[in-house]
């Protein structure tokens, strides 16, 4: 189709079912889309091209043809609108398959599970305002049937992606709000489920100052050697996890729940200090927020290391 320069309206709209709110901005057709403020989330571009305009339809749009309008569509990023890079390392002697679970609200990413090597690392990125958690899992493999589990960390989909699971406790965790309150990116490193890899995340471009907090998080330390006997999981007599106390003893006090429902009432215990003295940072229980929560500006992005060289162990493979 031939080519005529303009502006034209185009109207950019949420994607969920019940946003109200649609604001018309301009589009300088062949080149980028134009805002005054940067957008909150990545938004489905509808450009609507009634007869009498001619257009070349950038490489970067879809065409979907109805008359006698043309709709081009294209769920991505636009000048302003800001994504992450999420880059998995496995600095572990033998291999780990990361999981990833999209919070509600926010689309999967690329992958919802993969295996990474010993060594090997993998980049994947997320859009402005996703939200989720990460985690590795341990000794997996697919049975006869071609049915795939782990010993730890398993999201039970038999699948090595996990397609919307999350993982079965206990498992470290990494977990992420991009460009949330005050267009700030909120993570963590928790332990709230239980332990099976020592976790390292980095932020990747991002200072501290102000209200930002932007530093390094995660659990260094191998705890599966060091787990109390009643937390302890094992595989083939090694300690590969370390359950909390609210997995291994159903309590109230424990979890957080019924009485102890507010920071109030759920106060550290033995166990979870346990897991704070070895790795100061993470989550110990749902209520440790004040020492366990971190900001970085938003649209920077992260290293998430599995075995940190400060902390590398061994594990039996089978």
């Amino acid at each position: 189709m031939p080519v005529r320069l303009g502006r034209y309206d185009i109207l950019l709209r949420p994607r969920s079912r019940d946003a109200h709110i649609a604001r018309t901005h301009r589009l300088k057709l062949g080149y980028k889309a134009h805002r005054t403020t940067p957008p909150r989330r990545t938004l489905r571009l509808f450009l609507i091209l009634f007869p009498g305009h001619p257009l070349r339809v950038p490489n970067s749009l879809t065409c979907l043809p109805r008359s006698p309008a043309l709709f081009y569509t294209r769920e991505e990023e636009w000048e302003g609108v800001r994504s992450a890079t999420f880059t998995f390392s496995n600095n572990c002697e033998h291999t780990v398959w990361p999981g990833l679970l999209a919070s509600a609200g926010s689309s999967p990413l690329a992958s919802t599970g993969f295996q990474l090597d010993k060594g090997e690392t993998k980049s994947m990125s997320a859009p402005n305002g996703w939200s989720g958690r990460f985690w590795g899992r341990t000794l997996c493999s697919a049975d006869s049937s071609g049915k795939f589990s782990c010993a730890t960390g398993d999201c039970g989909s038999g699948t090595m992606e996990c397609s919307g699971r999350g993982a079965t406790p206990p498992a470290t965790l990494a977990e992420f709000t991009l460009n949330g309150s005050g267009g700030m990116d909120f993570y963590d490193a928790s332990l709230v489920d239980g332990y099976n890899l020592p976790m390292l995340v980095v932020p990747q471009g991002g200072t501290g100052g102000g209200n930002s907090t932007c530093t390094t998080t995660g659990c260094l330390v191998d705890l599966n050697g060091l787990c109390p006997s009643e937390l302890k999981v094992t595989s083939s007599g090694e300690g590969v996890a370390c359950k909390s106390a609210c997995e291994a003893f159903g309590k109230d006090e424990y979890c957080c729940s019924g009485a102890y429902s507010n920071p109030n009432t759920c106060q550290p215990t033995s166990y979870s200090q346990f897991f704070k003295n070895a790795c100061p940072r993470a989550y110990s229980y749902a209520y440790d927020d004040g020492t366990s929560t971190f900001t970085c500006p938003g649209g920077i992005s992260y290293l998430i290391t599995f075995c940190p060289t400060t902390a590398r162990y061994q594990l039996i493979n089978r």
